[in-house]
C-alpha cells in the first residue's frame, strides 16, 4: 500500500477513491505551512497532495526522499516548482478537468453580469433607485468573444457559449492545442481586430507575467469587456485601471487579483483596488470560478484516476 500525505482540505470522497487504487492517505489539513516539511519527513511518503497551502520547492522535496508524485488538487500549478520536481524524478499530477465546467459556466455568468449591468443595477435597487434606462444593457448574441488560452478552461467557456449565438475565436501559443468546431484558433492580431470581449484563460508562469498589458489591450480595434478567471498576475492591473478610466475598456469581471491577500496590499495595489471596487462597471469575486460543490468532488475523481494510472 502506497502512503500519501494530504495537507489541504479535500472533499471527503478522497480517502475511499484512493484506497481503491492502492493508496492510503494521512489526512492532515490543519498542518501549518511551516509544519509541512517535518510532517513529510516523518514517514516514507510516496505521494503528496496539495492545494495552495505551500510552495512545493526543491527544499521541501528534500524532506520527502521517497516521493513519487505530487498532486495539485485543481488546475493551476504556479505554487509548484516543476523544474525541481523533474530534477528529483517526481511526477506532477493536476486536475484541470475537475473544475473546467465550473469555470466555463462562471465566465458566462460574469460576462452576462457585465453586459446587462447586473451588479450595478442590483446595488441601485437596494438603495431604492429604479433606473431602467441607465441600466440598458447589451446582448451576448451580438458580441464577438476572444479567448486567450484554449486549454481545458478556455474550451469549457467556448462550449458554454454555444447556445448564445455569439462568435467565438480562440488564440493559444501552444502548437499542440487544436481547434474545435466551437473554438476556431486565429492569430492574436485577429482577436484584436474582431473581438469586443476578451476572456483570459492562460496559466501563470514567469513568461506570462502581465501578458495582458497596456500594449496588447490598446491593440484592440473596439472598446472591450474583459474577463479574468485565470490568475491575477497574467494581467497588468495598472493598465487595467488606466484603460477603464479612459473608456478603452467598457468593463471588467475579475475573479482573480494580482494580490488576493487583501490585508497585505501594497500602497499602489490598495489604490487600484479602491478604484476597482467603487467602479460600477467592474464585477469582483473571490477566486470562486472553479469553486462548486460538483467540482470539489470531481477534482478528487480526476486525481484518483491519474494517481491510479501512475502507481499501478
Amino acid at each position: 500500500m502506497i502512503r500519501c500525505l494530504v495537507i489541504d482540505e479535500m472533499h471527503p470522497s478522497l480517502k475511499s477513491l484512493l484506497r481503491e487504487t492502492g493508496v492510503q492517505i494521512d489526512y492532515e489539513p490543519d498542518l501549518l505551512p511551516a509544519e509541512v516539511a517535518a510532517a513529510l519527513a516523518e514517514k516514507p511518503y510516496e505521494g503528496l497532495i496539495v492545494r495552495s497551502k505551500v510552495r512545493v520547492t526543491a527544499d521541501l522535496l528534500r524532506h520527502g526522499p521517497h516521493l513519487r508524485f505530487v498532486a495539485r488538487a485543481g488546475a493551476g500549478v504556479d505554487n509548484i516548482d516543476v523544474a525541481a520536481l523533474t530534477a528529483a524524478g517526481v511526477t506532477l499530477v493536476n486536475a484541470p478537468e475537475g473544475n473546467s465546467q465550473a469555470v466555463g459556466e462562471f465566465a458566462v455568468g460574469t460576462l452576462l453580469a457585465l453586459l446587462r449591468k447586473v451588479a450595478a443595477a442590483d446595488a441601485e435597487v437596494r438603495q431604492e433607485q429604479w433606473r431602467r434606462e441607465a441600466n440598458r444593457g447589451y446582448e451576448l448574441q451580438a458580441r464577438t468573444v476572444g479567448i486567450i488560452g484554449c486549454g481545458h478552461m478556455g474550451r469549457s467557456f467556448a462550449r458554454c457559449l454555444r447556445g448564445f449565438g455569439c462568435t467565438v475565436l480562440g488564440h493559444d501559443h501552444d502548437p499542440a492545442v487544436q481547434p474545435t468546431e466551437y473554438l476556431p484558433l486565429v492569430p492574436l492580431e485577429e482577436i484584436q481586430q474582431r473581438c469586443d470581449v476578451l476572456s483570459i484563460h492562460i496559466p501563470y508562469s514567469p513568461e506570462n507575467h502581465a501578458f495582458v498589458n497596456e500594449e496588447l489591450l490598446r491593440g484592440f480595434r473596439q472598446p472591450l469587456w474583459l474577463l479574468n478567471t485565470a490568475r491575477g498576475e497574467v494581467l497588468d492591473h495598472a493598465a487595467l485601471v488606466k484603460l477603464l478610466q479612459e473608456g478603452k475598456l467598457r468593463g471588467a469581471a475579475l475573479d482573480v487579483l494580482d494580490n488576493e491577500r487583501l490585508t497585505t496590499l501594497k500602497p499602489e495595489q490598495r489604490t487600484r483596488f479602491g478604484w476597482l471596487r467603487a467602479a460600477p462597471n467592474v464585477v469582483l469575486t473571490p477566486h470562486v470560478g472553479g469553486w462548486t460543490h460538483e467540482s470539489y468532488q470531481r477534482i478528487n475523481e480526476v486525481l484518483a484516476r491519474k494517481i491510479g494510472e501512475l502507481v499501478k
